[in-house]
């Protein structure tokens, strides 16, 4: 059951994705509700049967300072769509810094980016220009719904009315 739930605040922004069995619970004890359900599964017991959450709302509104995507190696991999951004390969992914931490370059989203070790190693201690290597897509920070939206593998369609909102294309 790798299945996945978007989870809804109070007010039915987009929140979180949760699996299936922490949104059942969540709905079982009443601290959410059921607001889509899968049409295709549903959860069995030896006596009953439950509609498998797609989509749960949060009884209570959560306030978060900041509703941002964390940096981690994986978000990065995902933003660019596990290929090099260099020659476009997916074979022996590492990160590159676009101006090299020797230079002032900073480990920031907009710093950056997916690169194979053959090209991370021709690239080595200069800019993309002085290594002769041109960026597939420039590194940008992706905003929660963008990366909810983007980036975060199969989305149900049940899913779309709540990460439709419109904002900026970063492509």
């Amino acid at each position: 059951m790798g299945r996945k739930v978007l989870v809804l605040n109070q007010d039915y922004s987009a929140f979180s994705i949760c699996s299936v069995p922490k949104a059942f619970l969540l709905v079982y004890l009443d601290k959410a509700e059921l607001v889509a359900e899968s049409e295709q599964f549903m959860l069995r017991t030896v006596s009953a049967e439950y509609p498998m959450p797609s989509v749960i709302r949060l009884h209570r509104y959560i306030s978060l300072p900041y509703k941002g995507v964390m940096l981690t190696r994986q978000n990065i991999f995902k933003r660019d769509g596990h290929h090099c951004q260099y020659c476009g390969t997916t074979d022996d992914l590492t990160l590159d810094h676009v101006l090299p931490k020797s230079r002032g370059g900073k480990t920031s989203w907009d710093n950056l980016t997916t690169a194979c070790k053959r090209c991370n190693s021709r690239k080595g201690d200069y800019t993309p220009e002085e290594a002769n290597l041109k960026l597939r897509q420039r590194p940008f920070k992706p905003t929660f719904l963008v990366f909810l939206r983007e980036f975060s593998g199969s989305l149900e369609q049940s899913w779309m009315p709540f990460l439709t909102k419109k904002e900026k294309a970063f492509k």
